[in-house]
């Protein structure tokens, strides 16, 4: 039985997330160029691991969101490339609920990415829904650290009795759980303030990764209660709540103007303050260059304490993922 060497995450990562339903919903081969300068800038600035999953660019994209990563850190040449490190999620299709599904899948994800996987994460838990249908997956996910086919595997949208149960699981085989990712932002505190995760994950020695950290993009300021707003569903939620969480985005632009920073950058300092992983989207080097103004500075306890207390108080939060547990 051989056993990878432990995993070593950045403080930031520059996550695919945004661009695996950009990939979704609109991608096109002249994209490729402005994706790789957008890889480029994130890894010479110290940002180095990028998340993705295989469900992302599903369909005639075979994967795409995948192949895209393993072509663009295949071809960077510069500062940072021994540091460069891939996660990708394994969905929990119906289909696959062998612990050889995953291993498969695993293997899969390596080829497309023409590199082994070095972060690879369960997308989320069945135990909602198909309890019986997670056991052989969480088995593969060990099998593929037992294996040495990953230097690290991690969880996505798990709560804190669900993560203690296989926690303890995978102690039994030796197999450390480095991360959990979970939706976390200053409209999304409910994984943290409601569910105790981020005590839990310290007190096991697990690293907090937080996706959707502009919750959409609603935190940048770059939408007012007038519009215009996005296309379709997230329109219409952004309709919703906007007028609710007035109170917080004029505390987020009050700290931004003091700091000289952007809003965005204010956000996701703020989620770096409470010791996660933000990993926000970048499908442009200017939003890239926003993203990497976040590090270097950090907020002052005051600031997170008056970001705090808005969040508390918004009349509305972010929707749950659906697939979020207990």
């Amino acid at each position: 039985m051989q056993i990878s060497q432990e995993i070593s995450l950045p403080i930031m990562g520059c996550g695919t997330w945004a661009w695996g339903n950009q990939l979704l919903w609109g991608y096109n081969e002249s994209m490729d160029e402005q994706l790789q300068a957008v890889f480029n800038l994130c890894v010479s600035n110290g940002v180095t691991l990028f998340d993705t999953g295989d469900s992302y660019g599903t369909g005639r994209l075979n994967g795409r969101s995948e192949l895209l990563l393993g072509k663009f850190s295949q071809a960077y040449q510069g500062i940072g490339k021994k540091n460069i490190c891939i996660a990708t999620k394994l969905a929990a299709y119906p289909w696959r609920w062998t612990r050889q599904s995953m291993v498969a899948a695993c293997k899969s994800s390596a080829q497309r990415l023409g590199k082994n996987v070095d972060l690879v994460q369960m997308h989320w838990s069945t135990a909602n829904y198909a309890p019986w249908q997670e056991a052989g997956l969480l088995d593969g996910l060990a099998d593929l650290y037992e294996q040495g086919l990953v230097k690290g595997v991690g969880l996505s949208n798990y709560g804190p009795k669900r993560l203690q149960y296989v926690h303890q699981k995978f102690a039994e085989r030796g197999v450390p759980i480095a991360t959990l990712q979970v939706q976390y932002s200053l409209l999304s505190t409910y994984p943290v303030t409601e569910l105790g995760l981020k005590d839990v994950c310290d007190q096991l020695g697990i690293k907090m990764i937080a996706y959707s950290p502009l919750a959409l993009g609603l935190l940048t300021g770059k939408y007012a209660e007038t519009g215009p707003f996005p296309k379709g569903v997230r329109g219409l939620l952004f309709r919703q709540l906007i007028p609710k969480v007035r109170s917080l985005l004029v505390c987020l632009q009050e700290i931004a103007q003091s700091r000289n920073k952007t809003m965005s950058q204010v956000a996701v300092n703020w989620c770096i303050c409470k010791g996660t992983i933000p990993i926000p989207g970048a499908k442009s080097v200017e939003q890239a260059k926003e993203n990497i103004g976040a590090l270097g500075w950090q907020l002052n306890p005051s600031e997170v304490e008056a970001l705090d207390q808005a969040a508390a108080n918004t009349d509305k939060k972010m929707v749950q993922n659906i697939f979020q547990t207990k």
